[in-house]
């Protein structure tokens, strides 16, 4: 049985005929006779007979659309809860982001949206879509010119990122205003674990300088890597807006190769049915655009 039969069985009851019902419920009376079969096939008595020209309730029958009166009222009173869980505006949202979106922007999401629970996530780019499982917004980033994000999840745009060259503050190429593969094909170079996306873009600086890459450290944060290129230990690709600025240590452009990358809020489609997360979302928008200004 299902809520739509014991409904037709109350109305048919209260009502006395199958036609009657239908005009109630806004069907036809051929509608409300199957569901009246339908529900009759799942019970091991009558529930319905004949007086007269009417319809009437066996006694099984009205000790079921008693029954089913309470049902109704259980249903609606948790249609109710969903209901103000779902229009709550500041109800709890989780969200998960790699390293350098998380320091960047969950500082300035706490100001607007504190009911937050914050969790990091450094994971390569097809592992970012099943994480909408566990989370409300997942905040990802992929290459430019990567593969888009799957059909199974929603997708906000944030940031179009470029990712520039970090040289010591005391290198010779640190006097350039721009760099090119042939510039830093032969230079030592830090960079993230295999798998990662930023791997496609330092693949393609050594296919167009025709030389293959020194990578002397695999690090994926980019704090730490910023600190190992002040140090001397190399040169690395850095996030323009998303990366703490070190003060001695240079981002310079690259030219002759497509650095961009994509910093997108994932999520899945049936969770902006919640006020609060659709509020975060365009928290998240906003809290894009004040580091985009404040950083260019």
């Amino acid at each position: 049985m299902d809520e739509r039969q014991l409904r037709v069985l109350r109305e048919v009851g209260e009502l006395g005929s199958v036609t009657a019902a239908a005009e109630a419920l806004l069907v036809t009376p051929s509608a409300v006779s199957q569901q009246l079969r339908l529900l009759q096939r799942s019970m091991p008595v009558p529930l319905t007979e004949r007086s007269g020209r009417r319809v009437v309730l066996t006694a099984a029958g009205q000790a079921l659309a008693s029954a089913a009166a309470d049902v109704e009222s259980a249903l609606a009173r948790a249609r109710h809860a969903v209901d103000e869980f779902i229009e709550q505006p500041d109800g709890a949202v989780s969200i998960a982001a790699f390293h350098s979106a998380a320091a960047t922007f969950f500082p300035l999401l706490l100001q607007a949206a504190p009911q937050l629970h914050l969790h990091d996530e450094d994971v390569p780019q097809d592992e970012f879509p099943p994480l909408t499982r566990e989370y409300d917004i997942v905040l990802a980033h992929r290459l430019d010119h990567a593969e888009a994000w799957p059909r199974t999840v929603a997708v906000t745009p944030l940031l179009r990122e470029p990712l520039d060259v970090a040289v010591p503050a005391d290198h010779p190429l640190a006097a350039k205003r721009t760099l090119t593969p042939r510039d830093v094909a032969h230079e030592p170079w830090i960079t993230v674990h295999d798998g990662f996306p930023l791997m496609a873009t330092i693949e393609a600086i050594g296919a167009a300088a025709n030389h293959r890459l020194n990578l002397v450290h695999r690090v994926n944060e980019f704090t730490v890597v910023t600190e190992l290129v002040a140090a001397g230990a190399g040169l690395a690709l850095i996030p323009r807006w998303t990366a703490r600025p070190h003060p001695t240590v240079s981002l310079h452009p690259l030219r002759g190769v497509h650095t961009l990358r994509h910093i997108d809020a994932l999520h899945r489609p049936e969770h902006t049915a919640r006020t609060a997360v659709r509020t975060t979302l365009t928290e998240l928008q906003k809290a894009a655009r004040t580091i985009r200004t404040s950083r260019s």
